[in-house]
C-alpha cells in the first residue's frame, strides 16, 4: 500500500486551535501618537472619495497585455485562495492611513510614470522605468500563503517574477551583502506621509541570499490581472515565510549594500519588530501569540506553522545565526 507522507504546510481541519482575542499593532501607534506628539499632529486622516478596487479612470493598463500569466505549480496551498474582494479590502498601506479599508484612499496613488533606481554596490547604478523592467523578465503565477504579524493570514495568486531576476538585473558586486529596498515619499498623494512619528518613507531590506532564493518574488499583478493600488501596485515584494510587513510595497528603489538596512517598523519600534521577521508560532510578540493565526474571509483559526510552512524552501539560509533575534 502506497503511504503519503504529509509536507510541512499540511494539516488536518482537526488541528485548529483555539487563541485569546487579539489585540493588533495600532495600539502601539496609538501609544507613539499620544501626549504631545498627538497635540502637534494633523488631524487622523480617512480615506479620500476614489474609485473602490477599480483602477482610476485614465488610460488602460499598458502591462495588461501580460496577464494572466502562466501558474507554476511547484507553490500550492493546503488551503481554498481568499477571495479576492477581501484581498483588496483588508490592506495594510499605512501610507494611506492606519486603517484596513484603505481602498479607496490608495486610489490617488499615481503609478504612471513610475521609475525604478538601482544603486549602491552594483557595476553600474541606473533607473528603470516599470513598463520596461515588466517586460524584461518572465511572469509567472504563484500561490503564497500571507501571514500578517498581527496574526491574520491570507492565500493569494501573486503574478510576477523571482526577486533573483531583479537582483541579476542590477549585477551588484561580490561586497554587497544586503538589498534595501524604498517606498515611494509624496504625502500630497499619501495623506499617511504627513503624520512625523512614522520615519517615511517605508524601508525593508533582505540578505542576498533572502533575495536569491527561489520564494522572493516580485509582486505586479494578483488574480490574473496587474496589480491594484492598495495592494502594492506596480511593484511590490512578497516574502511568503516572513511576516507581512517585510514585503514592502510600491518600490522605487533598490540598494545594494554592505550595511543592514534599518527597517521602518525597527526604526519605529526595534524591540517589537526587528530585521529578519521570521515566522515562528513558538516566538510571541510582546503583545500577543502567534501560535494561531485568522484566516481573512473565513475567520478560521489555524495554527500558524514555522517559515509559514515554508521550512523545506528557506530554513538553511539560517544556519548558523543562533545568535540572531530570526524571529519578530
Amino acid at each position: 500500500m502506497m503511504m503519503r507522507k504529509r509536507r510541512g504546510w499540511e494539516m488536518r481541519e482537526s488541528e485548529a486551535t483555539p487563541e485569546d482575542v487579539f489585540r493588533d499593532r495600532r495600539r502601539l501607534v496609538k501609544g507613539i501618537a499620544a501626549g504631545s506628539m498627538l497635540a502637534a499632529a494633523a488631524p487622523w486622516l480617512g480615506g479620500v472619495v476614489g474609485a473602490g478596487s477599480a483602477r482610476a479612470a485614465g488610460a488602460p493598463d499598458p502591462t495588461a497585455d501580460l496577464y494572466p500569466a502562466k501558474r507554476n505549480p511547484r507553490y500550492v496551498l493546503d488551503r481554498p485562495i481568499t477571495d479576492e474582494e477581501d484581498v483588496t479590502h483588508y490592506n495594510n498601506f499605512y501610507e494611506f492611513g492606519s486603517q484596513k479599508e484603505i481602498a479607496d484612499a490608495a486610489q490617488a496613488l499615481k503609478i504612471r510614470p513610475w521609475s525604478i533606481a538601482i544603486d549602491g554596490m552594483v557595476e553600474k547604478p541606473f533607473t528603470i522605468e516599470f513598463d520596461d523592467l515588466v517586460r524584461k523578465v518572465t511572469l509567472e503565477e504563484r500561490l503564497y500563503r500571507h501571514r500578517c504579524v498581527e496574526a491574520w493570514s491570507m492565500a493569494v495568486p501573486w503574478t510576477g517574477f523571482p526577486m533573483k531576476a531583479l537582483v541579476e538585473l542590477a549585477k551588484p558586486l561580490g561586497s554587497a551583502k544586503y538589498v534595501r529596498m524604498e517606498t515611494f515619499k509624496d504625502p500630497a498623494e499619501a495623506p499617511g506621509q504627513k503624520q512625523f512619528w512614522y520615519p517615511w518613507p517605508y524601508i525593508e531590506g533582505l540578505t542576498i541570499p533572502e533575495a536569491t532564493n527561489e520564494l522572493a518574488f516580485m509582486v505586479t499583478g494578483a488574480y490574473g490581472k496587474p496589480l491594484e493600488k492598495q495592494n502594492g501596485a506596480p511593484l511590490r515584494l512578497v516574502t511568503p515565510w516572513k511576516y507581512g510587513f517585510k514585503s514592502t510595497k510600491s518600490i522605487v528603489k533598490f540598494t545594494f549594500t554592505d550595511k543592514r538596512p534599518v527597517s521602518f517598523w525597527e526604526t519605529l519600534q526595534g524591540s517589537e519588530y526587528g530585521f529578519w521577521a521570521n515566522v515562528n508560532p513558538d516566538v510571541p510578540h510582546p503583545r500577543w501569540s502567534q501560535a494561531t493565526e485568522r484566516v481573512i474571509g473565513t475567520n478560521e483559526r489555524r495554527p500558524t506553522l514555522i517559515w509559514n510552512g515554508y521550512g523545506e524552501f528557506v530554513a538553511h539560509l539560517y544556519d548558523g545565526l543562533k545568535n540572531e533575534r530570526l524571529f519578530a
